[in-house]
């Protein structure tokens, strides 16, 4: 019996080193999207996380340590060049062993066109969508006639790349990296395809309770620190009326500033909101003398520590600071 049981146990350890061995070495750019490779991943392997800590995708530079894990990737999750300039060029170096995905043009992923000036002109906020209507303008940028679904292509420079920010968009991504990990480990594409399905019901059950948390203040006009929310507004109706910087690459000048300050009186804006990675002095002058308040977005999750549950902690962080600011 001890002998039997002895090579049993030995057989179970084998098959699970076998199995450990045979699992890819998977690296991922950035947390949000980490956390949903971790979960389909669960309980086969972890990935590789390049942006640690704080850190933001705009302004972050490669470390010999980023190389080296890219170096030695069997599979490589980014969502594209828009986002994570730092990756283009070091991608473009890979091996071609490794098998890299561009996620923002997974299948059924729908991205938004960029939106200019701050996001403060033009806005038509008669309906639940806000600024989303076809044909709004941003001062003298118009979408009129753009379908959001045309930009699923290859059009750098054009869209919004904060595309996680939707739990919609985030099933679609988490579809595509199941279909990656199981055509470069076909072993293991069950386990995949099960954890897939948990997440989705998952995702599902998180948009539920997030369209709870805001809808009772969703109408209340804010103002956001960079234009990274659109996603968010659109799902769950959100009125954000403008932001202080489009990119957080290229920080505003006290021109702006002072053009912010005087709008926000006219927006009658509630709050207005900073981020984590980014000084947080520029929204206190830009409220001085106003009645908004303040609070903190994250949505590249730079307070947080990665793993698969990091998705649902951003997104209710940014449901519940929301309900927070505009309940005051």
């Amino acid at each position: 019996m001890r002998k039997t049981l002895f090579a049993l146990s030995l057989l179970a350890t084998t098959a699970m080193a076998h199995s450990a061995q045979a699992a890819p070495d998977v690296v991922v750019s950035i947390k949000p999207i980490h956390s949903l490779v971790a979960s389909v991943m669960k309980g086969i392997a972890e990935p590789q996380l390049i942006l640690k800590g704080a850190g933001s995708p705009h302004t972050y530079q490669m470390k010999p340590a980023d190389a080296q894990l890219l170096q030695n990737a069997d599979l490589v999750f980014w969502v594209g060049p828009e986002l994570e300039k730092f990756l283009e060029k070091p991608i473009e170096s890979l091996s071609k062993n490794a098998k890299v995905v561009e996620l923002e043009d997974a299948p059924g992923v729908v991205k938004l066109p960029l939106r200019e000036g701050g996001a403060f002109e033009g806005h038509d906020h008669g309906d639940e969508d806000h600024a989303h209507e076809e044909g709004h303008s941003h001062e003298g940028h118009s979408h009129e006639g753009h379908n959001h679904d045309d930009h699923a292509g290859h059009d750098h420079g054009e869209h919004d790349a904060h595309v996680w920010l939707s739990t919609d968009n985030a099933k679609a991504l988490a579809k595509a990296i199941a279909a990656s990990l199981s055509e470069t480990d076909p072993a293991n594409a069950p386990r995949y395809a099960a954890n897939l399905a948990a997440l989705d019901d998952r995702l599902d059950a998180l948009a539920t309770e997030l369209k709870t948390t805001v809808d009772p203040v969703k109408d209340k006009p804010v103002v956001v620190f960079h234009d990274a929310y659109q996603y968010f507004e659109k799902q769950f109706g959100i009125r954000v009326v403008g932001s202080i910087t489009v990119s957080p690459e290229s920080l505003p000048g006290a021109a702006r500033i002072s053009e912010i300050h005087d709008k926000l009186k006219s927006l009658e804006a509630a709050c207005v909101f900073a981020e984590p990675q980014f000084e947080p002095k520029l929204v206190n002058v830009v409220i001085e003398g106003t009645s908004a308040r303040t609070g903190t977005l994250d949505p590249e999750a730079a307070t947080l520590t990665e793993g698969p549950d990091l998705y649902f902690q951003l997104m209710r962080g940014i449901s519940g600071s929301l309900k927070d600011c505009l309940s005051q």
